[in-house]
């Protein structure tokens, strides 16, 4: 089954010269892919672009095998592929890691004990217990990176999109990730600057130059 299909992708910010100026990929059911390429090629507005965050000039978003063109289309979109964000900061709004955590099931409708449940049943399955009722932005970059992708699993996400998830990790942290993500069954589509982490995790890999995916 094909996740994602971006096809002939245009954007430009305005004032600004094209980022994506043709850009096309194809993400499968299982498949690790990753994307490549220098600061401000555009990388993370694929991203936003796959989520309906924001809007191609041109080109055409199909997910799930269906074309998505408006907000309405996306929702469910987002509901069954994870982001985690460059930055965790982007993504941590609540006091304590449970209450992050538990935010995207509460949302999907489910109760709180159920919620509470699968708190309990991300952050152990990730040995992350220890951070369950500690306040968020207390935490170091590496822990915090750990419990965005908690709180992007606990939505039970069929695909994940990684936008340079080894930032401001040290080396254990680093390898720690690595072990978790390789351990997931999900499709996973990397962006990374990291060539030995790209390597591991996804070593089906594209480039995104002047504006296109090679």
């Amino acid at each position: 089954m094909t996740i994602l299909k971006l096809e002939d992708i245009h954007f430009a910010y305005p004032g600004h010269a094209p980022v994506l100026d043709g850009a096309s990929l194809q993400l499968e059911a299982g498949q690790r892919l990753s994307i490549a390429g220098p600061n401000g090629a555009g990388k993370s507005t694929l991203f936003h672009i796959a989520l309906g965050l924001q809007a191609p000039s041109a080109g055409r978003v199909t997910v799930f095998g269906k074309e998505r063109r408006v907000e309405v289309d996306f929702h469910e979109v987002r509901r069954r592929i994870g982001l985690v964000f460059q930055d965790p900061d982007d993504q941590l709004f609540c006091p304590t890691v449970a209450e992050d955590i538990a935010f995207g099931p509460l949302n999907l409708g489910r109760s709180k004990a159920e919620a509470l449940a699968i708190v309990d049943k991300v952050l152990t399955d990730l040995s992350l217990m220890h951070l369950r009722d500690r306040i968020t932005h207390k935490l170091s970059g590496g822990e915090k990176r750990l419990v965005t992708l908690a709180t992007v699993l606990a939505m039970e996400p069929e695909a994940l999109l990684l936008d340079e998830p080894t930032n401001a990790l040290d080396t254990e942290n680093e390898t720690r990730l690595l072990d978790i993500l390789l351990g997931l069954p999900q499709a996973i589509l990397l962006v990374s600057h990291a060539p030995a982490f790209r390597e591991a995790l996804a070593p089906d890999s594209l480039e995104l130059r002047n504006g296109r995916l090679v």
